[in-house]
């Protein structure tokens, strides 16, 4: 298995650069595992397309507004990605401008200064604010967008998923981005149940493998959370034949890193043909999971996710699910029908 085996060519057309509204209204294509069929939908057919009994488990991470701009003492500008949060005053950040060693100090524009305390893989540094910076993110703050977004966002909630809550992500889980109020609703009207949880999304995520072999891509650690309530309705949804659909490549790491653990711990029965489902759970911390093809899914059944970036870790994830020929085939099939790519981009149901 090689990096290269996960390249494709995508036109830069294809590229959404602003979300569709409302949100709904973009396109879904469905892939069938097992014959390979694809079929093509809106993304609110969704409530036509699960089953009664069916889980839906969504991530409610919050995008943190962590672009920052500040001043070096000589007036020169700085631009501060927050990342990760150390402590109340401690951040692992990206940062934009010259000589920023150990030791310097910027002052956040209309915020409090900060210091670099330490030089960490590239342009990431870990800086300390002199204050908290939260309280100042109304006002200095900006929504991060990915890099191959050219187009302002008028609408910082439009990178925000509608169910949104635990603050934390340098970046959105953007399967989620599909979903409204209304289409929840009926969902659950149908008798889909919806269940929760956390993976506060790190821009590593997202950042291309450079490794020739996959295998030796160093992933980076990202904080999660499956609850006992989203625990209960998984085994539950599981003891009755319903299936447990992860929105985006998040869900899915949660929910695989659950599993794994619960798995690690001896507390999962793996399912024979006579055997009840397994089961999984509660999982509160770090993960680093990489799922590459290989991989046994352990609790997922199926997938809402967006298309995905060529050589990444999240094409590789799909590419494990479902299988790296169809997933690329898939894709050729969505560029010549004119499927919009990445974050604002369209998705895709595999069962």
């Amino acid at each position: 298995m090689k990096t290269s085996d996960f390249n494709y060519h995508l036109p830069e057309s294809s590229i959404a650069q602003t979300p569709v509204e409302p949100r709904d209204s973009s396109r879904l294509l469905i892939l069938h595992r097992d014959s390979s069929d694809v079929e093509h939908r809106v993304f609110c057919d969704l409530s036509l397309i699960l089953h009664p009994n069916d889980l839906l488990v969504l991530n409610r991470t919050r995008v943190i507004p962590a672009r920052i701009f500040a001043k070096k003492e000589t007036g020169g500008r700085v631009e501060l990605l927050l990342l990760r949060r150390r402590n109340e005053l401690t951040w692992e950040a990206l940062v934009g401008g010259k000589g920023l060693r150990v030791g310097k100090r910027v002052r956040v524009d209309n915020g409090p200064d900060a210091e670099i305390m330490e030089i960490l893989e590239g342009s990431e540094r870990l800086i300390k604010f002199s204050e908290p910076i939260e309280p100042y993110f109304s006002n200095v703050g900006n929504v991060p967008l990915p890099p191959y977004i050219h187009e302002k966002l008028n609408d910082p909630e439009r990178y925000q998923t509608v169910y949104s809550r635990d603050v934390g992500s340098a970046a959105a889980p953007t399967a989620g981005l599909h979903f409204t109020p209304q289409l929840l609703d009926e969902l659950k009207a149908k008798g889909v149940k919806i269940a929760y949880v956390t993976l506060h999304v790190g821009l590593d995520t997202f950042a291309p493998v450079t490794e020739d072999d996959p295998e030796e891509h160093k992933i980076h650690t990202e904080w999660c959370e499956l609850p006992q309530e989203t625990a209960d309705l998984i085994n539950q949804t599981k003891q009755i034949g319903g299936r447990v659909v992860a929105v985006g490549t998040t869900s899915v790491r949660t929910l695989e890193s659950a599993g794994q653990a619960t798995v690690d711990d001896g507390r999962q029965t793996v399912p024979t043909v006579h055997s009840l489902p397994s089961t999984v759970s509660p999982f509160l911390g770090p993960t680093n999971i990489f799922i590459l093809p290989g991989y046994q899914f352990k609790v997922v059944d199926a997938m809402v996710t967006n298309f995905h970036l060529p050589k990444s870790t999240l094409i590789m994830l799909v590419s494990a699910f479902a299988g790296r020929e169809k997933i690329l085939k898939t894709y050729d099939t969505a560029i010549r029908e004119g499927y919009r790519f990445y974050s604002f981009g369209d998705a895709m149901f595999i069962i």
